[in-house]
């Protein structure tokens, strides 16, 4: 198993503790990062959203892209995996910079593509917002594009949105990132198994995961890619007794008597998605159905449920915790660590 983790590009992630920490600032994500490359983390998902999910849209977030190019510059092993929605950049211009850091970081940039859901950010932004199937279309073509500047020397591109007249990306990347990419709708799936190369999916237990995978697999073969990976998003509570975990995950998931800043844009999120859950007022606290895997106990209990995981063929768990350093590093000690050694 490969173990990320969410960068803090909103501040934290806890949506019903305004006190969370740390500040969404440069000087937290790069001192975390820098701290988890000691700790053996092999790769971070630095986020992309103009406005805060998750603390509300009046709190600071950080600048995906140019967080990852900073960062880039002063880590040396991490896989910085940096997400991207096609409407809000130009393939050949992404392709050109994405390249860019890649050289940087000496081949560690990946993708993660996402077919944008927030209408009233794109709105704010002046930028084109798809209905959900056109959305997987423009990906598609955005991809086309971004591939082609990425393989050949000179590329040509006369799409429905898209139109390129030999044009070059030089230099190249140091190897072609990895794209992944997530989704449930027909239209996402079929278009990842087309032409992505890693499957990522918000957090479920292991009887809801096991199918996808599968059926993931199998349209990947009939597409007649190779292998792919598949990661999974969790929330990770860990603690020296099922007591103490239980009793922080009752802290974080309680919903204050006011409403969160971000709680409404929580109800357009579920009226703007086709993923197929009943999602319960208390996981708005944690994104991406993060407790859903059910990563809360002991080390052993944590342990034994990713093996569980890795056993119906999850290579990659993209976590999320809080406070995130103190965590990481206890998740790090505890349990990553350990696994390693074939200690636990």
């Amino acid at each position: 198993m490969r173990f990320g983790y969410w960068m803090p590009v909103f501040g934290g992630w806890l949506r019903n503790d305004p006190d969370e920490g740390p500040s969404a600032s440069w000087e937290a994500v790069r001192d975390l990062t820098l701290r988890s490359e000691e700790a053996g983390w092999d790769l971070s998902l630095i986020a992309e959203l103009f406005l805060n999910d998750i603390k509300g849209v009046e709190q600071p977030a950080l600048d995906a892209w140019s967080t990852a190019a900073a960062l880039a510059a002063v880590t040396s092993s991490i896989e910085l995996m940096v997400a991207v929605r096609p409407n809000f950049h130009h393939p050949a211009l992404l392709a050109k910079q994405a390249a860019n850091i890649d050289r940087i970081s000496n081949g560690r940039l990946a993708l993660n593509v996402v077919s944008s859901w927030w209408k009233e950010e794109a709105e704010q932004y002046g930028l084109a917002f798809d209905q959900h199937d056109d959305r997987y279309a423009r990906t598609a073509e955005w991809l086309t594009v971004v591939d082609g500047l990425w393989r050949e020397q000179r590329f040509s591109h006369a799409g429905e949105r898209y139109q390129l007249k030999n044009a070059i990306v030089s230099p190249k990347p140091v190897r072609r990132p990895v794209v992944y990419a997530g989704g449930e709708s027909d239209a996402a799936k079929t278009l990842i198994a087309r032409q992505c190369d890693a499957y990522v999916m918000h957090g479920d237990p292991l009887d809801a995961i096991a199918p996808k995978i599968a059926d993931m697999k199998a349209r990947r073969e009939e597409a007649g890619g190779p292998p792919m990976p598949f990661g999974m998003a969790a929330y990770v509570i860990v603690r020296d007794s099922e007591a103490e975990a239980q009793r922080e995950l009752e802290r974080i998931t309680a919903m204050p008597a006011t409403p969160p800043p971000g709680f409404a844009n929580f109800d357009q999120w579920l009226s703007g998605t086709e993923l197929e859950r009943t999602l319960k007022l208390q996981e708005y606290s944690v994104s991406n159905r993060g407790l859903r895997p059910n990563l809360v106990g002991t080390p052993e209990q944590i342990a034994d449920r990713i093996r569980a995981y890795e056993t119906i063929g999850l290579d990659l768990l993209l976590l999320q915790m809080s406070p995130q350093a103190e965590e990481m590093d206890r998740f790090a000690a505890t349990v990553m660590a350990p696994m390693r050694a074939g200690k636990l």
